[in-house]
């Protein structure tokens, strides 16, 4: 039986304006000018969330599996139809742990993988990562995690300064894992090394990295200039500047800008004291951070809200459609199943109204209560 969802429609080639995309066996079977649509809601792809520590009152950072259900329950009522499981730095028998809970989740389709985010990162700009955890990059974890996860281990973020960064990102490419750059005090020579190397995301570009220097261009600028990788945003309003948002979405464009939220179970939640990778955290009017040092903790915001923020910072709609679902799906190497209005792929799109609000979330065919 084929169902039909009429509107706006934005494809990654455009928009059509009057457009219906057809659904039939949880895909899309075509995407259509549809004449008589008058002024329907906007509809455009499931989010696609490559970096997330949780949601809703719930985390993924201590790998308890129904908590992390519920993280991503709470993400799919806001557009997240695909999302990764975000760590943080942590000892090896929870990373461990974390992955043999998490698998059965991943083989399900209640997340689409599993990211370590440390603990291989630099103690300069560790941020509100724990400096109790942070190590060299071992081999022998690595190995062992990617061999439990059967393939649910799909992102690892290092920092290409540390002893060994090379070896694990070489292993990690070797093994289909997106290696990631971020918490980073790396000099540009070292960030290029790493990129040759088969690293292909930088984590929240900007945030926990070495700053622009213009006699050291530092990270930023050579994740922006290499072509094979995808620039991590968070489109908050905290983490960057509106300026600085629009000047990188510019740079690498929509095929190499992904959207993100970061976000800690403290999204969708009242202000209040939250816990992050065994640190209190003190969310006041929105903002996460470290209740001591008051380093920026991760963020509340979900992927609709990133997707209206970047819109009002100038980003052109399809261009922030792009940057929240097409150009994540590939850069995880997920672009043949998810991530764009285009036959063949899963069904999963998001309704929105003229304001970008949610109206509806289909994932895979089906409505989400």
């Amino acid at each position: 039986m084929t169902r039909r969802v009429t509107g706006k429609v934005v494809t990654p080639t455009g928009v059509v304006r009057q457009g219906c995309v057809e659904i039939a066996d949880g895909r899309i079977t075509a995407v259509a000018e549809y004449p008589s649509v008058r002024d329907g809601h906007w509809i455009v792809p499931g989010f696609v969330d490559m970096h997330t520590h949780g949601g809703g009152g719930h985390t993924f950072t201590t790998g308890d599996p129904e908590s992390a259900r519920q993280a991503a329950e709470f993400h799919l009522g806001h557009g997240t139809t695909t999302l990764l499981a975000s760590l943080v730095s942590s000892p090896f028998a929870l990373m461990r742990d974390a992955t043999a809970a998490f698998r059965p989740l991943v083989e399900s389709g209640v997340l689409a993988g599993i990211h370590f985010e440390g603990p291989y990162l630099s103690a300069d700009r560790c941020g509100a990562q724990n400096p109790e955890f942070l190590r060299d990059p071992s081999v022998e974890e690595l190995t062992e995690l990617i061999e439990a996860g059967a393939g649910a281990v799909r992102m690892v973020t290092v920092a290409p300064e540390r002893a060994g960064a090379t070896e694990a990102i070489e292993l990690l490419v070797a093994n289909g894992v997106v290696a990631a750059i971020g918490h980073t005090d790396a000099t540009w020579a070292q960030t290029r090394a790493a990129v040759a190397a088969g690293a292909s995301v930088g984590t929240h570009l900007f945030n926990g990295m070495r700053p622009l220097h213009h006699r050291e261009p530092g990270p930023v600028v050579a994740l922006l200039e290499a072509p094979s990788v995808v620039c991590e945003l968070v489109a908050d309003g905290v983490h960057l500047h509106d300026g600085m948002l629009g000047f990188a979405a510019s740079v690498a464009g929509p095929e190499r800008a992904a959207l993100i939220t970061d976000a800690m179970a403290a999204a969708g939640m009242p202000d209040g004291d939250y816990e992050l990778g065994g640190q209190a955290v003190t969310v006041a009017d929105g903002v996460a951070r470290l209740s001591r040092g008051g380093a920026i903790a991760g963020s509340t915001l979900t992927m609709d809200a990133a997707l209206r923020h970047a819109v009002g910072a100038g980003v052109a709609l399809p261009d922030a459609v792009r940057m929240a679902a097409t150009t994540p799906a590939r850069a995880l190497g997920l672009g043949d199943r998810v991530g764009a209005l285009r036959a063949g792929l899963r069904a999963d799109l998001v309704v929105l109204d003229d304001d970008l609000n949610v109206v509806r979330v289909m994932r895979a065919g089906d409505w989400v209560e």
